[in-house]
């Protein structure tokens, strides 16, 4: 162009250098600009992911498929009845059907060795339940017709040392070794003057009560090579063992088990008792149950170890810990959405009470009033995580099988008819 003009050879110059100049100043320019974007955009984006993180709660980067065929061994005395609440509001969000006890049984067959008998409409429906929780005496064989192939199974122990005064308390009135001592210290002092053989079948949740819901003897001997073959046994047949007394790990180590949802484990204490009810056991009582109960002792120490050692591998703990302070919170949240007392009170204290749980032996099983004026979505939400274990089995029971005769429960179940 400066050559058609006819400018002077200086000018030319000067103008061709001006032009390289503005050109390095544009491309500089735009440069920091795509640099700004960049940063600005990442910026954006790692915020996104890290709300998106803590919305779900430290999911897996590996993508996963939720677990819907699901067989929960349920053990007495270990909050299992809180499971077995998370495990029924899971089947109905997903419309699973469940297991559930035939006729008017209430738990499936228990104390008898489980039996395909035992299940509402088995003939019927066959091998295509999704999820099984109620009480049983576990029997492999017979479980798995009735559970799919693909079934992840799980269980729940607990300390055999607190979980032989509940089951003093709370089956008192029900267990001929327990019902003629003063308290469980006088009890643990000379088990063998309570504990008569002819009674065995009523006497299971005096000794050794885990070691038999697994489906093993009770009173077996407590011989090294008998006692790792069970151990080995239950670690095929079950993919994972929770502990009691680390509950809200296990919940942790149970959703990433079965990629589940925080509000899939979610949870309010169930079946739980007032601590006004729980007896102080004397040092030397402590040490015996160690050895009358020495069955499930080594269970529960075999176990509590494999359970450290999953979540180390799965998880690990400075992630299992910020997941369990979410759960935590979310169920706070839950507790000032639903709650009226924000705690669990004492049967006397139960307003209505269709949500009044079965009260066994001298043990005061606590319940929940939920608050007025909560919107039906909310209402029924909160209604189906404080609902005792008895009246939500009932309740399935009616919309699975509605053809079928209602089970007797003795209390006013007919609000949750509508849920």
């Amino acid at each position: 162009l400066a050559f058609r003009e006819g400018l002077p050879d200086e000018n030319l110059l000067k103008l061709f250098f001006l032009s390289r100049h503005i050109k390095c100043l544009l491309i500089f320019s735009l440069s920091l600009g795509l640099i700004f974007l960049s940063g600005f955009f990442h910026m954006k984006n790692r915020n996104y992911i890290t709300s998106k993180r803590h919305k779900e709660l430290l999911l897996p980067s590996m993508p996963c498929h939720a677990k819907t065929n699901v067989m929960f061994l349920k053990t007495h005395k270990t909050a299992s009845s809180t499971v077995l609440n998370v495990m029924f509001r899971f089947a109905e969000k997903y419309n699973l059907t469940v297991a559930l006890p035939a006729g008017q049984l209430l738990h499936l067959g228990y104390p008898k060795t489980f039996l395909t008998d035992f299940v509402e409409e088995f003939e019927a429906i066959g091998q295509n339940y999704n999820i099984m929780c109620n009480h049983l005496r576990f029997n492999p064989s017979e479980v798995q017709k009735v559970m799919p192939a693909n079934t992840f199974y799980f269980s729940i122990l607990r300390n055999p040392i607190p979980l032989l005064e509940s089951s003093y308390v709370y089956y008192k009135d029900a267990v001929p070794a327990f019902r003629f001592s003063k308290d469980v210290n006088e009890y643990l002092a000379s088990p063998m003057k309570y504990y008569h053989w002819v009674d065995n079948k009523k006497n299971m949740y005096a000794r050794n009560i885990m070691w038999y819901d697994f489906g093993y003897d009770n009173n077996a001997g407590v011989s090294k090579r008998y006692v790792q073959a069970v151990l080995n046994e239950i670690e095929q047949n079950f993919h994972l063992i929770l502990i009691a007394e680390y509950f809200d790990e296990s919940m942790i180590l149970l959703r990433h088990a079965l990629c589940w949802d925080l509000d899939d484990v979610v949870y309010f204490k169930l079946n739980s008792r007032s601590q006004d009810t729980v007896q102080t056991l004397t040092p030397e009582s402590e040490e015996q149950i160690k050895a009358w109960c020495s069955l499930d002792w080594q269970l529960y120490l075999h176990f509590n170890h494999t359970f450290w050692r999953t979540i180390e591998k799965t998880i690990g703990l400075k992630d299992l810990e910020k997941e369990v302070n979410h759960l935590r919170m979310r169920q706070k949240e839950l507790m000032q959405t639903c709650l009226s007392d924000q705690e669990a009170v004492g049967k006397d204290h139960i307003k209505n009470k269709a949500f009044l749980p079965f009260q066994s032996g001298a043990a005061n099983i606590l319940g929940y009033n939920l608050k007025q004026d909560l919107d039906n979505r909310t209402l029924r939400t909160c209604q189906k995580m404080v609902m005792p274990e008895l009246q939500y089995t009932s309740y399935l029971h009616t919309v699975q099988h509605p053809h079928k005769e209602r089970k007797q429960l003795g209390w006013h179940w007919t609000s949750f008819q509508k849920m």
